[in-house]
């Protein structure tokens, strides 16, 4: 009988661009959990990010994989607009979620940003999932609702709108690091 993971048995670095190769599968792996909400009849859960896509964010220097079991378990991507890091995508299989991998990921993200001098960590996600927004507002991100202060974050959402995603449920979220 295989025991659970425990919550520190795991390991994250930053992401190499051979790492790009693993991403997708993860993420499709990850999607099956939007799979079945009515509001995302359109929703396509192998339409994911391309290796070579992730590979251009990854040489920027700030994204994030994380190994378990040694495998690549999730990974986080991002990329630097001005003074904010924009997180792109943060999946973690299935198989590893709940032991702490993602906030150690986003933890990991906020420290590397702070350390790199970026005032705040942006990103878009579902407002309503327990794994998304409530997920981000306990490790410190806030809703903008002032999206005419935050041009960029305001078209993302627009794009995701035009994307078929439910704008209703979508938000933007940042931290400011101190």
């Amino acid at each position: 009988m295989k025991r659970p993971l425990a919550r520190t048995d795991w390991s994250l670095r930053l992401a190499k661009p051979e790492d790009a190769e693993a991403m997708p599968a993860i993420e499709r792996a990850a999607a099956e959990l939007f799979v079945g909400d009515p509001d995302l009849a359109n929703f396509d859960p192998d339409d994911t990010w391309a290796p070579h896509e992730l590979q251009k964010m990854i040489r920027k220097g700030h994204c994030l994989v994380a190994f378990a079991e040694g495998q690549m378990a999730g990974f986080l991507v991002n990329e630097p607009f001005r003074r904010e890091l924009h997180i792109w995508e943060m999946d973690v299989h299935p198989r590893f979620q709940r032991c702490g991998i993602g906030a150690g990921l986003l933890r990991a993200c906020m420290i590397d940003a702070r350390n790199a001098g970026f005032r705040a960590v942006t990103l878009t996600t579902f407002r309503d999932l327990p794994w998304n927004g409530p997920f981000y507002a306990k490790l410190g991100f806030d809703e903008v609702t002032a999206l005419d202060a935050h041009p960029r974050l305001a078209g993302e959402l627009a794009n995701e709108a035009d994307d078929g995603l439910p704008i209703d449920r979508r938000c933007a979220m940042i931290c400011f690091l101190d």
